[in-house]
């Protein structure tokens, strides 16, 4: 009882989900994030400085929630937006994480703690190594992490179509048949009312699989094979005429790299893959998934494969995050001081100016 009314008066942190389609935020004290808005990637005028756009989309946050920015420490996921390990790759990731740390203690908060999204997604599977395959808004990222860090050096795999992609699909399938629909997000409602992925696609078409759920103010849609024919293109892409890897294949060769890199004496850290993202949620993903993966791999790579599904659907990096929160040394080994970055941030200027 003591330890619990302890934790009751601790004020808790912000925390902000980036996300690749919006983004989540709210208190680590809550059960669950209290708001939604458009991702800082795509938030406000993109043709105004970074700089600009997230102090924009900051103070929209903070104003949502009724919270001044010096009140608490603030948790910011920051999606996989450079995959590689290119020297312009690193510096367009350390220019977003200054830019992100500038912003919020220009506007005072007190500490930052900034995370890659795909790391928060393990943490929330209580898991520390492994590989997360967040499907985002526009891509599919396959993402090595080894004890909390990501593997650029491994080698992060990136399949061009995510959320989108398969709502666009699904849309081309309904015109097909003559179903008419108001908008994209009528389409996208379906989607995530009605699809799921086959665990055998072939024996699938075979089956009786018509379903029907009604849209608000647009009343019932009804589908039949479109129902498993729309997730089918993370898998075989040129169903739906992308050339593209499947999603078992991106993986596999994640895989593969990671086995090959021989970055831990546990060779089997990578076996265990994390679903994360929107469109990860659909009913037969981890299963087809991990059955995929058992096939392309002789038993003596294959054998402790594990696909887990995302631990708190689409809010798994935020869960991630108020894990994170939680941990009794937050404060001082996973938070950024003000005088901490001006420190750091000097010692990179001085180091750029030696090596010109």
């Amino acid at each position: 009882m003591n330890i619990y009314a302890m934790r009751a008066t601790v004020p808790g942190s912000v925390i902000i989900d980036g996300g690749s389609g919006y983004c989540k935020f709210g208190w680590s004290k809550y059960d669950s994030p209290s708001g939604r808005c458009a991702t800082f990637l795509e938030f406000g005028n993109i043709e105004s400085p970074m700089y600009a756009r997230l102090r924009h989309f900051f103070l929209t946050i903070y104003n949502r929630m009724q919270v001044k920015p010096s009140s608490q420490p603030i948790i910011v996921s920051i999606p996989i937006c450079h995959s590689d390990d290119t020297e312009s790759a690193r510096a367009s990731r350390r220019q977003l994480m200054e830019t992100i740390y500038s912003v919020l203690f220009d506007m005072n908060a007190p500490a930052v703690c900034a995370i890659d999204q795909a790391v928060l997604a393990l943490y929330a599977a209580k898991r520390t190594s492994g590989i997360v395959v967040n499907i985002g808004f526009h891509v599919t990222s396959i993402v090595p992490i080894l004890r909390g860090k990501v593997m650029r050096e491994v080698g992060v795999e990136i399949v061009g179509q995510g959320a989108l992609k398969l709502t666009g699909f699904l849309r081309e399938l309904m015109q097909q048949r003559n179903i008419s629909f108001e908008s994209l997000y009528t389409v996208r409602t379906i989607k995530e009312k009605l699809c799921y992925v086959a665990r055998d696609y072939e024996a699938e078409l075979c089956k009786d699989t018509q379903a029907s759920c009604e849209v608000a103010g647009e009343g019932w849609f009804t589908l039949s094979k479109e129902r498993f024919q729309t997730t089918e293109i993370l898998f075989q892409p040129q169903i739906g005429g992308m050339r593209a890897m499947g999603l078992h294949r991106a993986v596999g060769l994640c895989m593969d790299h990671c086995f090959a890199a021989e970055v831990a004496s546990d060779n089997g850290w990578f076996k265990t893959v994390v679903l994360a993202g929107g469109s990860s949620c659909l009913p037969g993903l981890p299963e087809r998934l991990e059955k995929e993966l058992y096939k392309l791999f002789p038993p003596s790579m294959s054998d402790g494969i594990k696909v887990i599904p995302p631990p708190y659907g689409t809010d798994s990096a935020w869960f991630g995050a108020k894990v994170v929160s939680n941990v009794s040394t937050f404060s001082e080994a996973w938070c950024t001081t003000k005088k901490q970055f001006r420190q750091k941030f000097r010692r990179n200027v001085t180091s750029l100016i030696g090596a010109w």
